[in-house]
């Protein structure tokens, strides 16, 4: 069942040294979406004074990055409810300057909501300072009992509606990004998407549908994916179902991909790429693969196709965007676009060349059909 999610309560992003880094990404995810959390601010001291949307993606979104949690309260003329943690080292792990911060943070009265592997409820310094303060520790990666896990079971072949997964060539690479715009134009078109989140940013979003794959045990993955992708489907009777992608394929140290393509069993993929990347995130002794080897390694893999590449553009002028996209298109013979830096129409196109069918379930397709004399 979907969780019922209360009105957004106001937060705190902690993301000192990292923000609009790709190890950033949990804040960079939170200023660009949230339904749980009203951001009001990013504490990063390296771009304070500047505001979130610009230093991340070009555009004011009226969210400031701030020099320290005490400018944070301050700024906002209240202590916010929540302080999440926005950072995600491929470690998983707090640094000791970290540590203080978060901890001055609840002692001026924030819960604390934490992505990473290391859970703080179970130290007893942080359980201490919460008892103290009286507020609460959310480790959002602790995984559920293994009694309430889920084992493949089949029930996925009973999900009738087109299934699309978004992955990548790496890890922090844009994935949940494109997941999340792609499901919002798609709704905008008219077409009812939802969204199922495999990764811990997605749930501190907000995601009705989703788990934190790289916390769970491996014999429960594929069945976890295929747990909430039903449940989506039964729950919310939906015209299409985006799967958040997790690492890559291809990724010899994340290998949760594997599990989304066996337990959500795909009908088509799109690929997330950096082309300006050349080495993995976090491990610089391994190169990039091209998308043309991602996806020849996806369509052996399982039994989907791809239906397009989508371009990250760090490092990247407009003019190498455009330059790529051309060229990912006339090698691949697939379309491809930047969601970011172009219009979201041709996302959804890509997905209406792959499922024609979907044009048809938007209310203007109805009208149109039901208009005598209409055409399509």
């Amino acid at each position: 069942m979907p969780a019922s999610l209360p009105a957004p309560t106001s937060a705190v992003v902690y993301c000192e040294g990292l923000f609009a880094e790709q190890d950033g990404k949990t804040a960079n995810g939170l200023v660009r979406h949230s339904e749980r959390y009203r951001i009001l601010s990013v504490v990063d001291s390296r771009h304070a004074g500047e505001d979130s949307g610009l230093v991340l993606d070009g555009a004011a979104n009226g969210i400031p990055v701030l020099g320290s949690i005490a400018e944070a309260i301050a700024h906002a003329g209240f202590v916010p409810g929540t302080l999440i943690v926005g950072m995600a080292p491929a470690g998983g792990m707090l640094s000791a300057g970290h540590r203080t911060a978060l901890l001055d943070g609840m002692s001026r009265g924030m819960n604390l909501v934490n992505g990473l592997h290391e859970f703080l409820d179970d130290e007893p310094e942080f359980a201490a300072a919460a008892l103290l303060a009286g507020v609460t520790i959310e480790d959002v990666r602790r995984p559920k009992p293994k009694s309430e896990m889920h084992l493949f079971s089949g029930r996925i072949f009973d999900v009738t509606c087109p299934r699309i997964a978004v992955l990548g060539t790496d890890g922090a690479v844009g994935k949940r990004t494109t997941s999340t715009l792609l499901v919002q134009a798609l709704n905008a078109r008219g077409i009812r998407a939802v969204m199922v989140g495999t990764g811990q940013t997605a749930l501190i979003q907000g995601a009705r549908y989703a788990v934190a794959l790289d916390a769970s045990v491996p014999q429960f993955l594929s069945g976890e994916v295929e747990n909430e992708v039903v449940a989506a489907f039964e729950n919310e009777q939906p015209d299409v179902i985006v799967v958040e992608g997790q690492g890559a394929l291809s990724h010899p140290a994340y290998l949760t991909s594997a599990y989304i393509l066996r337990g959500s069993r795909p009908d088509a993929v799109i690929l997330q790429h950096a082309p300006a990347r050349v080495m993995l995130d976090d491990f610089p002794m391994m190169p990039v693969p091209s998308a043309a080897q991602e996806i020849r390694l996806i369509e052996s893999f399982a039994a989907t196709r791809v239906i397009g590449v989508t371009i990250n553009h760090e490092n990247m002028t407009d003019a190498e965007v455009t330059a790529a996209i051309d060229a990912h298109e006339l090698e691949l013979g697939l379309p491809a676009t930047d969601p970011l830096s172009r219009p979201l129409d041709a996302l959804v196109d890509m997905v209406l060349t792959a499922f024609p069918e979907l044009e048809h379930t938007s209310p203007a397709s109805a009208a149109a059909a039901a208009t005598p004399g209409a055409t399509h």
